[in-house]
């Protein structure tokens, strides 16, 4: 639901994305033909060319429903913003697009021939939970937890949320290369994103200064 983790200014990198992704989902439910969009500037794997560099970038920006839009800009909202405190705007933008781009190099190599487009935020947005993790892994993750007909709302630290999350993700990934439904859900995408997220936010984080949050 949110995380008691303050920044020092104003996201605007974080909005932007917000922005930018709703308006894209207008633009694409209200486009003429929807279905030809998103084969146009999704993600397909087996058309997938680095001399045809676009779809790898619009393809993060398009989603399947307006939960998938939701689900996405709400982490991105939590999370984005402390990232980008870290890492500052221009480095953050070319953060998040390298993670999503880390997210569809997973995909291809688990199903290079698939010729279904991908779309969504997805990849980008769990490299920025990798950062995160990385770095606030005591910071306070207020959560709704739903047991049948009771909600209970709950302060965690971000690590268990985040470490809750990836474990589905690898799960639910072992369980698609085992050839079972995947319920249309890309989750290769996911763990490249977040894999790259560990491995590229050393990097980019260079020369900028270190802020630790305690879980309180």
């Amino acid at each position: 639901m949110k995380d008691d983790n303050p920044t020092r200014g104003t996201a605007w990198v974080t909005i932007a994305l917000l922005i930018v992704n709703a308006v894209a989902f207008v633009l694409q439910i209200t486009a003429a033909d929807p279905d030809a969009l998103v084969l146009r500037f999704g993600f397909v794997p087996a058309e997938a060319s680095l001399a045809a560099p676009l779809p790898l970038f619009t393809s993060m920006f398009l989603h399947g429903s307006l939960l998938h839009l939701g689900g996405n800009l709400l982490y991105l909202w939590i999370f984005g913003n402390n990232v980008e405190d870290v890492l500052g705007s221009p480095r953050f933008l070319a953060f998040y697009l390298a993670c999503g781009l880390a997210g569809h190099a997973a995909h291809w190599l688990t199903d290079p021939h698939s010729s279904l487009p991908t779309i969504g935020a997805s990849g980008a947005i769990s490299g920025v939970l990798a950062a995160y993790l990385l770095r606030f892994p005591r910071a306070s993750v207020t959560s709704a937890i739903f047991l049948i007909f009771i909600v209970r709302i709950v302060r965690v630290p971000a690590a268990v949320v985040i470490g809750i999350w990836i474990a589905l993700q690898v799960l639910n990934g072992m369980v698609s290369l085992g050839g079972a439904p995947a319920g249309n859900v890309a989750w290769f995408e996911h763990l490249g994103g977040f894999a790259g997220g560990l491995m590229l936010l050393p990097l980019f984080a260079i020369g900028r200064a270190r802020r630790e949050v305690r879980w309180r």
